[in-house]
């Protein structure tokens, strides 16, 4: 099973200065390195025609997520746009985001995946809590879920969040009924993260390791995750698993060390608790007792 904390308050730092000053070329980057990826990730485990609704990150709307959703729709699945302008991440948006999901609950039979990109991957998960009977998997790209406040964020992002959403972080997740964010959902769940983001602090990206669970590292940036190959292979292998039938993910080896270095090969055991993320951030708070 996953351990549960005690505490209430993850206490880490800001993503890197230098990670965020290059976080709009890397995003360029990546773009790039799809379209060069293209006919390789075709190859990639194709699908089996099931709905996977794309939400994404603060600030961001449908323009954002175009490329991926082409590309799932050509690996035979029914990439669905949130169609709801920017995600300025109020109350009001998340609101009619319920509203929207359960249209889709009443057009679509079996289970919908879901993906989000950074705000709308906290998004994803709280979908995910609510309607657990009609959501197949939920997919995060750098999300931070776990974060305890602004300063997990970069400052300008973290102050424009509160003032265009008009509620902080805690305020949000007193809302959303203050659950233990990091313990896995209901349903299969996969984070990817970078230690790189140069928008949010990666170990506030993580859940707990568990059977329906996992963490995956990916080198590269917080914005370019929906076109960073690694990101995408990633995203179709889950994506393809039969309903119910879902299992950790496991790199081929032509992609780890460079573009997955923590993705579970096989014999291994893949941890990536948020515990030893503290750590390895150079936390010195408290360690959380577990039970």
């Amino acid at each position: 099973m996953y351990d549960v904390l005690d505490v209430q308050d993850y206490r880490s730092h800001g993503p890197s200065l230098l990670h965020s000053m290059f976080e709009a070329p890397r995003m360029a980057a990546e773009l790039a390195s799809f379209a060069t990826a293209y006919p390789l990730l075709r190859r990639a485990p194709r699908g089996d025609g099931h709905p996977v609704l794309v939400l994404p990150g603060f600030l961001a709307g449908d323009d954002s997520t175009a490329v991926l959703r082409r590309y799932l729709n050509a690996q035979g699945y029914r990439a669905l746009p949130w169609l709801m302008g920017r995600n300025n991440g109020s109350q009001r948006i998340q609101q009619r985001l319920g509203r929207r999901f359960m249209r889709l609950i009443v057009a679509y039979k079996g289970g919908i995946s879901l993906i989000g990109q950074s705000l709308g991957g906290v998004f994803a998960r709280e979908l995910a809590r609510e309607f657990p009977e009609h959501v197949r998997q939920v997919i995060t790209l750098g999300s931070p879920f776990g974060a305890s406040g602004a300063d997990n964020t970069h400052p300008v992002v973290g102050n424009l969040f509160e003032r265009v959403s008009g509620q902080s972080v805690r305020d949000m997740k007193a809302r959303l009924g203050e659950q233990d964010s990091r313990a896995p959902i209901p349903v299969p769940s996969t984070a990817v993260y970078s230690k790189s983001d140069g928008v949010v602090h990666w170990s506030s990206c993580l859940e707990y390791h568990g059977p329906q669970s996992q963490n995956i590292e990916i080198i590269g940036s917080h914005c370019g995750m929906t076109t960073h190959p690694g990101a995408v292979y990633v995203m179709a292998d889950r994506l393809a698993q039969p309903a119910n039938e879902w299992q950790h993910f496991i790199a081929p080896a032509r992609l780890r060390q460079w573009l997955l270095p923590k993705a579970a090969s096989p014999g291994t055991h893949e941890s990536n608790n948020p515990g030893e993320a503290r750590q390895d951030a150079g936390d010195t708070s408290p360690e959380p007792t577990t039970r």
